[in-house]
């Protein structure tokens, strides 16, 4: 029997295969819908407002209770429910008025948080570059150390080193306070992972061009290490500005004493200044919202940058 010719089918279309061939998809189905950028940016902002809001509580409450009586505080708590004609700026007139050394504190406080940022950042970052940027004998084992340095709480090591400063003779100085800090593990580990990311050929084009490794430290890396600093500086300012146990066991004079030492003194068993410690306690909080204020552009990238680079 002679074979059939195929069909030809007329306007240049393929032949309709017979048989069990799957059915072309419907493309009109709907997948799962996705929520459109902008309705993602609303949801975003109104979960971190929602955030914001939360931690502002504590201090709108505490700035209500500037206005406040202090045993009337005291006995019913920080709360948004008070009689608006009770309020006044009688502790606003006391703060400027009779506060007593509150300013002396605050000065003092103010002057030994500058000191110590400012040395704790220099030598850290000292001490993290040469781990970062050079190869010596040790240098492994030294890593190692600063990284134990860090899981050890300072309660073990208050005692050995309060017997040592009074051995030294140094008790009730400042200068005491800042340099048994100043190279902080956890600023040192910060710093080695941010300069781990600086491209080594920085360096050597400033070895060429004749530049001694202390420029090339200050000229070179720093400028572009802001925000490794800026970031370092708020958590450094921050744990300074609030360190109350190491000052307590050193410092003696009352003239000398930081505002957490010298607030804390305001609660006596002979009587309690509860006006001056809440408004006091309020004014403290200051400094360090225009610290991160002033350095919160930084931020961010500082910690992001220390956190993946190395």
């Amino acid at each position: 029997m002679a074979a059939q010719p195929p069909t030809t089918v007329r306007g240049g279309s393929a032949p309709q295969e017979s048989g069990t061939g799957s059915t072309p998809p419907d493309r009109t189905t709907a997948g799962p819908r996705r929520l459109s950028p902008r309705a993602a940016t609303w949801i975003q902002s109104g979960f971190l407002l929602l955030i914001a809001a939360i931690a502002l509580v504590p201090l709108v409450a505490i700035f209500i209770g500037t206005f406040q009586d202090g045993n009337d505080v005291i006995r019913r708590g920080m709360t948004f429910d008070v009689d608006v004609s009770t309020l006044s700026l009688d502790n606003y007139v006391l703060l400027f008025t009779d506060s007593g050394p509150y300013f002396r504190w605050f000065a003092n406080t103010l002057l030994l948080t500058v000191a110590q940022v400012a040395g704790t950042l220099l030598v850290s970052s000292f001490v993290a570059y040469g781990f970062a940027m050079y190869h010596f004998k040790g240098k492994t084992l030294s890593f190692i150390m600063v990284l134990l340095l860090i899981t050890v709480p300072f309660e073990m090591l208050m005692l050995p080193l309060y017997v040592q400063v009074n051995d030294m003779g140094l008790a009730d100085t400042y200068l005491i306070i800042v340099l048994p800090f100043l190279a902080a593990a956890v600023t040192i580990f910060f710093f080695r992972q941010y300069f781990l990311g600086i491209p080594k050929e920085i360096l050597e084009a400033g070895r060429v061009d004749g530049v001694t490794e202390f420029g090339i430290f200050f000229r070179l890396v720093l400028p572009i290490s802001k925000p490794a600093m800026a970031a370092m500086t708020i958590l450094n300012g921050m744990l300074c500005w609030n360190n109350f146990l190491w000052p307590l066991l050193v410092l003696r004079t009352p003239e000398k004493f930081t505002l957490p030492i010298g607030l804390n003194t305001l609660l006596t068993p002979y009587g309690n200044n509860y006006e001056l410690l809440i408004i006091g306690a309020f004014f403290s909080l200051i400094p360090i919202l225009i610290l991160f204020l002033a350095f919160q552009r930084f931020f961010i990238e500082g910690i992001t940058a220390g956190a993946v680079k190395g």
